[in-house]
């Protein structure tokens, strides 16, 4: 978790898939993505408050974000239903597919109109890929990134999306009894080293270039995709 937090402290984003990639191989997701909520929600409202730009960011993307609300509820249903062998797949998938994307398309744009039209397909898509494996990247991220958005718009624009999603987990996972007073306990803990983590990895970005980060963390991604996803079909 500390990881996790300080490589968003570097980067602004990736604190669920990058924590949820490391204790997937441990324990089972419904288990992991627990323990993981509160303490992503708190780095999340962080990142938010040093990116300013909070209102336009919300008005410009309302409708990814309001999509991608019946998006979670269908996720955490099937993240209920499902085997948790077949979830530690998705994740892996996940994982490589936002990592070969980023790695392989630095530049690409997408145009105002396709903006529009891919919102709300975006944000479904997105909520749902986030209920059933927690992970909160796909494909919410390569579509921001593909509209040439400044460094702290990118950053607010997909912290308000992580954010939102946090919080219909929370609720989903007291609902289903997947988050009872002790696992509420352990993430409640793991807020303060999330605090911890992400100050650190802002000083780090502030002293280094920026794109060796980027580079770290999507390799990682991407052996870490591997991994469970290896292990689920062999």
């Amino acid at each position: 978790m500390a990881a996790a937090a300080f490589l968003k402290g570097i980067t602004g984003l990736g604190f669920s898939t990058i924590c949820l990639g490391l204790l997937a191989s441990v324990v089972e997701l419904k288990v992991a993505i627990p323990l993981v909520i509160l303490p992503s929600l708190s780095s999340n409202v962080i990142v938010m408050v040093q990116a300013g730009k909070f209102r336009p960011t919300l008005a410009r993307f309302r409708w990814m974000y309001l999509a991608a609300i019946p998006g979670l509820v269908a996720g955490i249903w099937f993240l209920d239903t499902t085997a948790n062998q077949e979830l530690s797949a998705a994740l892996g998938v996940v994982l490589v597919a936002y990592a070969v994307f980023a790695l392989l398309n630095p530049e690409f744009r997408l145009s105002s109109a396709m903006e529009r039209w891919l919102a709300a397909p975006v944000g479904l898509l997105t909520g749902l890929i986030n209920g059933a494996t927690g992970s909160q990247v796909m494909p919410a991220l390569p579509y921001l990134m593909s509209l040439g958005l400044d460094r702290d718009s990118l950053v607010q624009s997909i912290n308000i999306s992580f954010t939102l999603g946090s919080i219909v987990m929370l609720a989903g996972l007291a609902h289903l009894g997947l988050l009872n007073v002790a696992m509420l306990g352990y993430a409640l803990a793991g807020v303060l080293v999330v605090w911890l983590g992400i100050s650190a990895g802002g000083w780090i970005r502030s002293k280094l270039p920026e794109k060796w980060f980027r580079l770290a963390v999507l390799a990682m991604l991407i052996g870490l995709g591997t991994n469970l996803t290896r292990g689920t079909f062999a």
